[in-house]
Order: C-alpha cells, then sequence, then structure tokens
C-alpha cells in the first residue's frame, strides 16, 4: 500500500474510533488528552529515573526504558 492510501485507511480508522466514542457517549478529545497526560506523566518518570541514575536515553536499550516504563505505569502514572 502507499503512503497516500495509507493515510486515507488511518483517517477511516480515527473516523470510525470517534463515532464508537460518540455511541459510548465518550468525549473523544477528553480521551486523547487524558492518554498525552498519562504518556507525559510516564516520559518525565522514565527521564527523571534516567538522570537520577546519572544516564542518558540515548545509551539505554528499549527493554531498560521498558522496564522502568513499567515502573511508572505500577505507580498509577
Amino acid at each position: 500500500m502507499d503512503k497516500d492510501k495509507a493515510e486515507a485507511e488511518f483517517g477511516d480508522v480515527m473516523f470510525s474510533l470517534i463515532n464508537a466514542a460518540r455511541l459510548y457517549k465518550i468525549n473523544p478529545d477528553n480521551a486523547l488528552e487524558r492518554t498525552n497526560q498519562k504518556f507525559i506523566n510516564r516520559f518525565n518518570y522514565l527521564e527523571a529515573h534516567t538522570i537520577k541514575e546519572g544516564r542518558s536515553l540515548k545509551d539505554m536499550s528499549l527493554e531498560e526504558m521498558d522496564k522502568i516504563w513499567d515502573e511508572a505505569k505500577k505507580l498509577g502514572l
């Protein structure tokens, strides 16, 4: 599939999700904002944890970052 077709299909998926949200009386803007905040909180935790250890995210493996990310999730971030 070329990029133009993929983009159109992705738009269709997003449109469908927004319609599903309406059916369940969910505000899609609020839902997306909550998810963005959750991501920001977890990323800030990851970054702070890494700095505290004197490390750089650039030098960490994805597995190492995932472990810290999971810690943030367990803390309810």
